[in-house]
C-alpha cells in the first residue's frame, strides 16, 4: 500500500486514472502555495488574499473600474466585491465614485496609499513567488507552462463542451 502525498489517503496506485492523479497533484499545488501567500500577506501585510487581488485589478486600471467588472476579471459575485470596497474605502486604500455616465454605476480605483501600498506588496508577493519556485530551473518553468496552457485550454474545451457554448 502506498500513502498518496495528495490524498493523504492508503491507496494502490491503480485505484486512480493518471488524469485523476494529475488533478489532485495539481490541486495539492495550488492549495500550497496560495496558503503559503495568504499566510504571508496576513503576517506581513496585515491583509487577505482577496484585498489583495482586488487592489491588483485595480492598479492595472489607474483610472478606475465599475464594481461589475471588477467582479467579472476576480470571477466572484459583485456582493463579494462589495464587502471588499468597502473595508478599503474605510481603510483609504480605493475611492468610490459615481459614474459620469451612469448614476447607478459606481466606479472605484485605488487612492495614492493604497497604490503606494500595493505596489509594495506586489514587490515582496513577486518574490515569494520566486522563492516558492526555486528549485524549478528556466528551462521546467517554461515546460510548465507550455504544458498548464494546454492543460487550461483542454479544461476550457471541455467546459464548453458540457454547456453547449460553441469556442
Amino acid at each position: 500500500m502506498i500513502l498518496d502525498s495528495e490524498t493523504k489517503a492508503v491507496e494502490l496506485p491503480e485505484d486512480h486514472g493518471d488524469e485523476l492523479r494529475l488533478w489532485l497533484r495539481l490541486l495539492t499545488c495550488t492549495t500550497l502555495i496560495e496558503g503559503e501567500v495568504r499566510s504571508r500577506l496576513r503576517e506581513r501585510f496585515d491583509v487577505t488574499l482577496p484585498r489583495f487581488d482586488l487592489m491588483a485589478q485595480l492598479d492595472k486600471v489607474p483610472d478606475g473600474m465599475t464594481l461589475s467588472d471588477v467582479s467579472k476579471r476576480m470571477m466572484v459575485s459583485n456582493g463579494n466585491v462589495t464587502g471588499l470596497v468597502e473595508r478599503l474605502v474605510e481603510s483609504g486604500h480605493v475611492d468610490r465614485r459615481t459614474s459620469e455616465t451612469d448614476r447607478r454605476v459606481q466606479v472605484i480605483r485605488l487612492t495614492k496609499l493604497g497604490r503606494a501600498e500595493f505596489r509594495r506588496m506586489a514587490e515582496e508577493h513577486e518574490t515569494w513567488i520566486a522563492e516558492i519556485f526555486t528549485d524549478l530551473t528556466p528551462k521546467d518553468v517554461r515546460e510548465l507552462m507550455r504544458l498548464l496552457a494546454k492543460t487550461k485550454g483542454s479544461a476550457q474545451k471541455a467546459a464548453q463542451k458540457s454547456t453547449g457554448k460553441a469556442p
